[in-house]
């Protein structure tokens, strides 16, 4: 497996918007839509990868934890499925069911969402304020397959407080690891 860092978009960036259809309700959801009251995540995740497979409970258990407090979360997937057909909008739905996804899992059919975001990896993490600008972005905590670290949520998770709590970020945010969002030719 590949090992793609996160190219870390720069800290106060405005969230770019976006229109995307969701692969299990097959319905249109923007930004607008799962906009939290007190922050948005969004995440670009696939099927296929094994970081991603590696985190998807704990996936679930942050969003779980987090959005009774006001945040929204989505997830999308911007990976080419024509050289990728695991990572399709059906394979999206399978998926989504499989770990009981309490978010949006959104298709980036033509990967201009992922463009826009700077997204470089599966997983890519991005923390939006209340205001949609960008206060965290990196990896999920220290866990990655075969290493022995249990998976803990903890860089997100302490992100999440930190904009519950009105503190400032960590400084040292360190950048995801996974696979390279697969583009198009």
């Amino acid at each position: 497996m590949a090992r793609t860092e996160s190219k870390m978009l720069s800290l106060g960036t405005k969230a770019p918007d976006f229109t995307l259809i969701d692969a299990v309700t097959n319905k249109a959801v923007s930004l607008k839509d799962v906009r939290g009251a007190k922050g948005t995540v969004v995440m670009f995740i696939c099927n296929h990868c094994p970081f991603v497979k590696h985190v998807n409970e704990e996936l679930v258990r942050v969003c779980n934890d987090y959005r009774v407090t006001g945040f929204g979360f989505v997830a999308i997937n911007s990976n080419d499925v024509i050289n990728y057909p695991e990572d399709s909008p059906a394979e999206m739905w399978r998926t989504s069911q499989k770990n009981n996804y309490p978010f949006p899992y959104l298709y980036d059919e033509t990967q201009e969402v992922a463009k826009a975001y700077h997204a470089a990896c599966t997983p890519d993490f991005y923390l939006f304020d209340a205001e949609l600008k960008l206060v965290y972005r990196g990896q999920l905590d220290n866990s990655r397959p075969g290493n022995g670290i249990p998976t803990n949520g903890r860089d997100l998770r302490e992100a999440l407080d930190s904009v519950l709590s009105n503190s400032p970020q960590r400084k040292d945010q360190k950048p995801s690891i996974g696979c390279n969002i697969k583009w198009k030719e």
